[in-house]
């Protein structure tokens, strides 16, 4: 295995094959693996579209977890091709970056085939929605669960800048037993007054 593809093993992303170095790098930089996503307030159980509501929900807060530079554009985002209609999970621009990303929720673990769902969006992004001006969308699958030697194989042959990265909708119980509940917090303030 050569130093491209354990580079991919590693990060879950072909950032550094496909853009060059400067913008790979700020795109390396600017995504993270995992995101954390506990206050979406939703389970571990949750279906996709229960999380993409509570992401629109609190997109202020989810701006943050991705990064700095990120604005969000929608929701479900419509792209119309030979008469059908194909919907991208979510859709940000990065105005560090120039470039549009596309997020692609999925509420199980990694398969192969996201990857191309994934590029396929990417491509109708560049296509249909940005500018001249824009540099090459990036596309972010997000899962439960990414089998990272899984992913470097579904990546090998893609043109498109891709990364996949877990997300977290909970805190991991050791962790979370050391952390202050929502009751304490608030007579803290209330004592606080």
């Amino acid at each position: 295995m050569g130093s491209q593809s354990g580079l991919v093993n590693r990060t879950g992303r072909n950032f550094s094959a496909r853009l060059p170095a400067p913008e790979s790098e700020l795109a390396q930089q600017t995504l993270k693996d995992p995101y954390l996503f506990d206050f979406l307030g939703v389970t571990n159980e949750a279906v996709e579209r229960d999380i993409e509501a509570a992401m629109t929900r609190h997109v202020t807060r989810l701006l943050m977890e991705l990064g700095e530079g990120f604005a969000f554009v929608g929701r479900q985002v419509n792209v119309a091709v030979e008469g059908q209609d194909f919907f991208i999970d979510l859709l940000f621009y990065n105005y560090r970056l120039h470039r549009f990303m596309v997020v692609e929720l999925k509420a199980g673990e990694f398969k192969p085939e996201h990857v191309g769902q994934l590029n396929f969006y990417v491509t109708l992004v560049d296509e249909k929605i940005k500018s001249a001006e824009d540099k090459p969308t990036l596309g972010l699958l997000l899962c439960k669960q990414n089998h990272k030697v899984v992913a470097e194989y579904a990546l090998r042959g893609m043109t498109q800048p891709l990364g996949i990265a877990e997300y977290r909708l909970q805190l991991p119980d050791d962790l979370a037993q050391y952390l202050p509940s929502i009751a304490q917090i608030e007579a803290e303030l209330l004592g606080a007054e």
